[in-house]
């Protein structure tokens, strides 16, 4: 019998074996090629190094397909993250697609979207994505040469990933509002602060304006959201599986299964968790699930939202070997 998703294999690996799954978010850098600024050294030594596609470990946990997203605002890092979704050693990682960066508010975005899908591992492009958590200006999201990029997104065909912070959520559901026609991706369920709401002596529900300002973005249907980043929300060193839970349970009430996908953010999550550890707590935090549900949830969102195919080189074996981490 196959393992259900999440469960320990023979080797005590986490496995989602047997099951279509899909890994919807996650990251891959060279940083003499795409310099990652953001990484502070001392409090986040784990992830400062380069991460290429043979470090990813999906593959070996049984995932059938990935998604590569954006980390660098640099157009060389979007033409690179293409042409390795193509390669035999993308292949070989499952990536299945990317979502790279644009510059939302260039006057021939157009073009160059169609330039990037003619290019090298241009079939593999299926999202976009610019990092407006970063953005200082608050009414960015309200901008017309922003919401015309955006527009421009959808309009040849790509979904739009929105990386936020739980404060731009009311935003959001403005520009989601104006732009029906596009298919929006909210990544890490808006960054609610996990880490404040399981701190001891919390004087109040840290979480209800996160929960109005969801419920707000997900009444509009042109928006899905990954069930990823949430363990780096939290607190790095003493989170549990609880700790998550009303976020994920929020986003099924609000959002419901056929709206959601699963992402690991690795290799971010391994600040606070290694792959297997986030895919064994998804496992408990979705159990409850119809099988029609955990589909959705585990891959047919995904493959949905942005049109994913396998990998064409994907082997079918899971490796036996133990999985290692830096």
């Amino acid at each position: 019998m196959n393992p259900e998703p999440g469960r320990l294999d023979a080797t005590g690996r986490t496995t989602v074996t047997g099951h279509d799954v899909v890994d919807a978010h996650h990251h891959l850098w060279v940083r003499a090629r795409t310099p990652q600024d953001w990484i502070d050294p001392d409090t986040m030594a784990a992830i400062d190094r380069d991460f290429e596609p043979a470090d990813l470990p999906a593959a070996a946990h049984g995932v059938r397909a990935t998604v590569v997203v954006q980390s660098a605002s640099a157009w060389a890092e979007s033409e690179e993250l293409l042409a390795t979704c193509a390669s035999p050693e993308g292949r070989a990682a499952r990536l299945a697609g990317a979502v790279v960066w644009a510059d939302l508010t260039a006057p021939d975005l157009a073009d160059r979207l169609a330039a990037l899908r003619a290019g090298p591992g241009g079939e593999h492009l299926v999202g976009v994505r610019t990092m407006v958590q970063a953005e200082p200006d608050p009414d960015y999201l309200d901008r017309a040469d922003v919401r015309r990029g955006i527009a421009a997104v959808g309009a040849a065909g790509f979904a739009f990933d929105l990386v936020l912070r739980d404060h731009q959520l009311a935003a959001a559901a403005r520009l989601v509002a104006a732009l029906p026609d596009v298919r929006f991706v909210l990544d890490h369920l808006g960054k609610p602060r996990l880490d404040a709401a399981a701190a001891p002596g919390t004087p109040r529900d840290v979480l209800v304006a996160w929960r109005a300002d969801l419920a707000a973005l997900a009444a509009h249907e042109n928006v899905t959201a990954k069930l990823s980043g949430l363990v780096t929300e939290a607190r790095w060193d003493a989170w549990t599986p609880a700790d998550l839970r009303p976020a994920v349970d929020h986003a099924l009430d609000v959002l419901g299964p056929d709206r959601l996908m699963v992402g690991s953010d690795w290799p971010v999550c391994l600040l606070a968790s290694d792959y297997g550890r986030w895919l064994e707590t998804l496992r408990v935090l979705l159990a409850g699930l119809t099988p029609t549900e955990s589909a959705a949830v585990w891959a047919g969102t995904a493959r949905r939202v942005y049109h994913l195919t396998d990998p064409a080189d994907a082997p079918v074996a899971v490796p036996q070997t133990e999985e290692s981490h830096p």
